[in-house]
């Protein structure tokens, strides 16, 4: 059988696009360049200086990796290069940034954690990059943060890009799930999980349960319930890797509130919401135990909320014990 590859599928399913254009289609591929180049780095990553901190921190107060520099470098050029994003929201820099030359006059913005789970790089597990990529209200003017202050439902694109034993890049337009492959052997991400669906119901809960009885009654009380009927508790710590392995198998993974966190860890706006994207288009459910993440509104670039993602029944039985 012919293998297809990304660039052939998102050319052919082009018309599944609300826009169809072929600027979509040159941001998607400066995107999947950007990822070949993090994954290259990540591979030699034990060969070359490129391991450990970078002595910097981002805006979160979290320590920047090498790696987690190079990742964001990779995508701000690429993008900036390719002029079909105007602007980039990443989690490495307190602003947005915005992509002058002949980027000026960009359709689309793209919010991104370039490298996600980077305090697992030097014990070589499983990282990845998640993006989320909105079209602009109107094309021409300054961009400002508000045309990023946007729920999750406005996306037109969501992705992520996962470095492991082999890399993939999982994405959605709105049109179903579809997972690449990428073959070293041609330098192409080939289609290899067509339609993907997370199980409707699972057997695996995700979460930090070093953290467990600094969480909310109703997170102890669900996880108290999974322990009962015997599930597996799979935790990897890269975001990524868990909700990767829980849409295949069927899982929930949970990041609650916590006492040191009241927030929550992880970031609605570039982990989040793509991720939620995807899970809905794939037949799951994500949500912040009350609220669909869908639905919410970012206040702030940087803003983090609790979150449950992964098969629909689990996390909706998640969000009975959170309602107590």
């Amino acid at each position: 059988m012919a293998v297809q590859t990304l660039s052939e599928f998102i050319i052919e399913r082009q018309t599944d696009f609300p826009h169809a254009t072929g600027e979509f289609t040159r941001l998607f591929g400066d995107l999947t360049i950007a990822a070949k180049l993090v994954n290259r780095e990540v591979n030699k990553a034990g060969l070359v200086d490129i391991l450990g901190e970078a002595g910097s921190g981002n805006i979160q107060g979290e320590d920047q990796q090498k790696l987690d520099v190079f990742a964001n470098n990779m995508f701000m050029e690429l993008l900036r290069s390719g002029g079909e994003c105007r602007a980039i929201a990443s989690e490495e820099d307190e602003d947005i940034v915005v992509l002058d030359g002949i980027a000026e006059d960009g359709k689309y913005l793209v919010a991104i954690d370039p490298l996600d789970g980077s305090s697992n790089i030097d014990v070589n597990v499983s990282i990845g990059t998640i993006f989320s990529v909105f079209r602009r209200k109107k094309f021409s003017g300054p961009v400002t943060i508000d045309e990023f202050l946007r729920p999750g439902k406005e996306q037109v694109a969501a992705g992520y890009v996962i470095y492991g034993s082999s890399t993939m890049l999982v994405y959605t337009t709105g049109n179903g799930v579809n997972g690449f492959t990428l073959d070293p052997s041609i330098g192409e991400f080939c289609l290899s999980h067509p339609n993907m669906r997370i199980p409707e119901d699972g057997s695996i809960y995700s979460i930090n349960q070093g953290n467990i009885y600094s969480a909310p009654q109703g997170v102890q009380n669900y996880v108290a319930l999974c322990q009962e009927r015997s599930y597996s508790a799979r935790y990897i710590g890269s975001l990524v890797a868990d909700f990767h392995r829980n849409l295949l198998k069927g899982g929930i993974y949970i990041y609650p509130s916590t006492q040191k966190a009241p927030d929550g860890k992880l970031r609605l706006l570039y982990e989040c919401s793509p991720l939620a994207f995807i899970a809905e288009q794939a037949g799951g459910y994500a949500s912040d135990g009350i609220q669909r993440i869908q639905e919410m509104v970012p206040t702030e670039l940087h803003q983090r909320v609790p979150y449950f993602i992964g098969s629909p029944k689990m996390v909706a039985e998640a969000e009975q014990f959170m309602a107590g």
